[in-house]
């Protein structure tokens, strides 16, 4: 099935007939797709049919990033519901911007929008640049659809020929996949991080949304690091200018809770305690495991594995928390005697320092019963090891 392409197939969607479409298609069936195309193409242009199937089935995906409300409002690239930022993320991150007093921005690579919409709905007027003509018609469509047009000026041009200086800030979003896919270097991104990170000192606050697995000696010195999750996942990292230089910061959303970086020496390895505490994916990103151990009053299983143990319950928002009943060697038979004792059928696996997959172990063992319990796999001072344990609260 074809999608649109360029700004030819782009603009009759904007047409009446081809809001009728699209409004005809919100809650189409991708399984009854060449149907509904069937029957559509009777009554209308076979292209613009194409095109407007094309655009719903964007409109599904971006649901998960955009909320339903916005994404059947709003126009899609392929590339930009893979790309663009999720809109919990840009309204954490347009918060901080306004609480920085910024009243506006320039929005480099802006692709279709995103963050200039989370940016125009905190009260911040955006320029939002982006050099591909069809991305940046989508841009300004997706300002018009959602009444922010005069908040959010699109302007379609090489970011590397705008002069920043009359705006309060600068957020810069790099291109970090290429025709192979994702780019890990970060001199490799369009623009490179060399030349975003130029542009952001020229600002008196800018932020760089930069890839999680950024190495931290690639972060400047006088720059603030930001990982955030969302629901657990860690989807980015941001570098801060006119912030705390220096600092290091971990954001778990939705709940905005946040931990900063105080210099701790790595936690103590120790025995596994009746609790264990697998830390967010943002904390270990941003190497703020001794923080959080330090507040549960915890040490690590072992120095190379970023899982905490401790002998009491805290309660915290940085870290799942298990509570841990047997601690054995690995060993696929014990574990399978085990579970088949204690009548488990539903297993959770983890992992963590562990070759072995999840999978193969449910496979393996085939719990069987009414019962629940969690395995970890992992490594304790160095031995391969499986902990078997239930979820005990935690954040």
């Amino acid at each position: 099935m074809g999608r649109v392409t360029d700004l030819a197939s782009f603009a009759p969607l904007l047409t009446p007939e081809g809001q009728t479409l699209l409004a005809a298609l919100r809650d189409h069936d991708p399984a009854q797709e060449l149907a509904v195309v069937s029957r559509l193409r009777r009554d209308h242009p076979a292209e613009l049919v194409t095109a407007a199937v094309g655009q719903a089935r964007l409109r599904q995906r971006a649901v998960a990033k955009f909320g339903a409300e916005d994404a059947y409002r709003m126009y899609f690239t392929p590339n930009g519901v893979e790309q663009s930022t999720r809109a919990s993320v840009g309204t954490y991150r347009a918060g901080r911007m306004k609480a920085l007093g910024v009243r506006s921005v320039a929005d480099l690579c802006s692709g279709i929008g995103g963050d200039a919409i989370a940016l125009a709905r905190a009260g911040i007027s955006v320029l939002a640049v982006d050099r591909d003509p069809l991305t940046a018609e989508v841009a300004r469509a997706n300002a018009e659809a959602l009444g922010l047009a005069e908040l959010i000026e699109v302007r379609c041009a090489d970011v590397t020929d705008i002069d920043t200086a009359p705006y309060d800030a600068v957020f810069v979003d790099p291109a970090r996949r290429g025709g192979r896919g994702r780019i890990f270097d970060p001199e490799a991104y369009s623009p490179p991080l060399s030349w975003a990170v130029e542009a952001a000192r020229r600002a008196p606050h800018a932020a760089l949304k930069v890839a999680p697995g950024i190495p931290h000696e690639a972060v400047p010195e006088d720059a603030e690091a930001e990982w955030i999750s969302d629901g657990g996942d860690v989807k980015e990292a941001v570098l801060w200018f006119g912030t705390e230089p220096g600092a290091r910061r971990a954001t778990l959303l939705p709940s905005g809770a946040g931990v900063t970086g105080r210099g701790l020496p790595d936690p103590a390895v120790r025995p596994v305690g009746r609790y264990l505490y697998e830390p967010d994916g943002a904390v270990i990103r941003a190497h703020l495991v001794a923080e959080v151990a330090e507040e549960l009053a915890g040490g690590l299983i072992d120095e190379t594995i970023a899982y905490v143990t401790a002998d009491t319950l805290t309660p915290t928002p940085y870290a799942a928390a298990y509570e841990i009943t047997d601690e054995l060697p690995f060993n696929l038979k014990k574990l399978k005697a085990l579970l088949r004792e204690r009548e488990v059928g539903v297993l959770t696996v983890k992992k963590r320092g562990s070759a072995v997959e999840p999978e193969e172990i449910r496979r393996k063992v085939k719990p069987k019963g009414p019962h629940s319990a969690t395995v970890l796999l992992t490594r304790v001072a160095g031995a391969p090891t499986m902990l078997i344990g239930r979820p005990a609260g935690g954040r």
